[in-house]
Parts: structure tokens; sequence; C-alpha cells
């Protein structure tokens, strides 16, 4: 074997070096943007599940209310006075042992929100009193939203989901 053979054989070249790292920022660069958007959707699964989790709660709070399982008083609407109140729970008017009755085992939260707000800052709340074209706080919870001013995938911000 030839010394200058041997010299060729030994490794890569600068130029098929340049040429593999090139491949590999354009396969980078095509990754990036659909790695983005499946941690987007994720989110976005993760918001509506909240959504889907806090509503419920809320709608089985307005049955116990309206059961008589949670006493209201006249005017009152049925609905939880906070967020606070799903987790914590409360007692059962119906109950001869004073069992407690629990909407949700935890407050979910916003995961459009910034991660170093309170959970129950994350949502918006809007009060049974209050228009749906204007929603705002009241004296209980008839429904959440993000607070987020992004929009979604859908093309539907996320404060209207």
């Amino acid at each position: 074997m030839s010394p200058s053979s041997a010299l060729s054989a030994r490794g890569f070249t600068l130029i098929e070096l340049l040429v593999t790292v090139a491949i590999l920022g354009v396969l980078a660069a095509a990754a990036f943007p659909l790695a983005e958007l499946a941690v987007r959707r994720s989110a976005e699964m993760e918001l509506r599940t909240a959504l889907r989790q806090l509503r419920g709660a809320l709608d089985a709070y307005k049955r116990a209310t309206d059961e008589g399982h949670i006493p209201r008083l006249t005017g009152e609407s049925g609905y939880p006075p906070s967020l606070g109140v799903l987790v914590e729970g409360v007692t059962d008017a119906k109950s001869p042992r004073g069992a407690k009755l629990y909407f949700l085992r935890r407050l979910p939260r916003d995961p459009m929100a910034d991660a170093q707000t309170p959970v129950a800052e994350t949502w918006a709340k809007r009060a049974y009193e209050s228009p749906p074209e204007a929603p705002r706080e009241g004296r209980d919870v008839f429904d959440v939203r993000s607070m987020s001013p992004r929009t979604g995938l859908s093309g539907v911000p996320y404060s209207a989901w």
C-alpha cells in the first residue's frame, strides 16, 4: 500500500464534513417547527381537559345546590362563591353525619398561563349575573376561561374557548 493511498483512506475530507453538517442543519430546521407544533397541540389539549373538568365541577355544584345538598340563600345563583370551594368541599346538608361533598381533587392550572401565577388566578371567572358578551367576576363562579391573549391553532382565541 502506498503512503498516498493510506492518507486518503484515513478520514473524511472537509467537503464531506461540511455537506454532512449542512444536511443535518436542514433536517433540524424542518423538525423544529414540527416539535413546536406538537408542544402547542399538547398544551391546547391540556386546556380543553382543564376547562371540561372545571365546568363539570361547576355544574355538579349547581346540581347539588338544586337538589338541596348545599343550602342556598334567597337571591343566590347556586354556583360556588370561588373555585377553591370545589376542592375544599362543602358540608352536605342532607347527610346525617355531616359528610362533605368534593367536586375536584385539585384545581387544574391554565396551561397557557405563566408558571409563577397561583393556580386559582390563572383563570378568568364569569359570574352568573354577567352577560356572555362582557364576562366579569362577581359573587359566584358561573364559568371560567383562559386569560391568555394568544390564539389557538384553530384561529379561535383561547379566551373564547
